[in-house]
């Protein structure tokens, strides 16, 4: 029972529990937008599948020149899927031009940025897949 009990104190304390996700359709008009500056957002959701993997996909418009935030680090899995526009995607200190239609997939804890090189905006999806933190 001890060694049960010492795992337990352990055991990192447990993040506020997100709801499983429905199957549903999200409507773009029907998401509210979050406008800094030249940069839109829209959050489409924020939860886990039914195999409690933690889910989040947003939706940014990246004005010309700008990036979202700087170069970083962190234990969830990204995906960026890029819808118009152009972005320089930075991993592990390479930059790779991508152009509308391509993925970029961050690992975990892998140094990864992007920055829109102009001279449109850049419209682009992210699905971050796992634990945040």
């Amino acid at each position: 029972m001890l060694p049960a009990l010492a795992a337990a104190q352990m055991a990192p304390a447990p993040s506020k529990d997100k709801p499983t996700l429905p199957s549903k359709a999200y409507s773009f008009e029907d998401l509210p937008e979050k406008v800094s500056g030249q940069n839109r957002s829209r959050a489409v959701f924020d939860g886990k599948n039914h195999s409690g993997i933690p889910l989040e996909l947003h939706i940014t418009e990246l004005g010309p020149g700008q990036a979202p935030h700087a170069p970083h680090r962190h234990v969830h899995e990204e995906i960026v899927m890029l819808r118009s526009g152009l972005l320089d995607v930075t991993i592990e200190g390479a930059v790779t031009r991508v152009t509308a239609g391509s993925v970029v997939y961050a690992n975990s804890n892998d140094l990864h940025g992007w920055k829109n090189p102009g001279p449109d905006p850049a419209r682009y999806f992210v699905i971050a897949i796992g634990p945040k933190g």
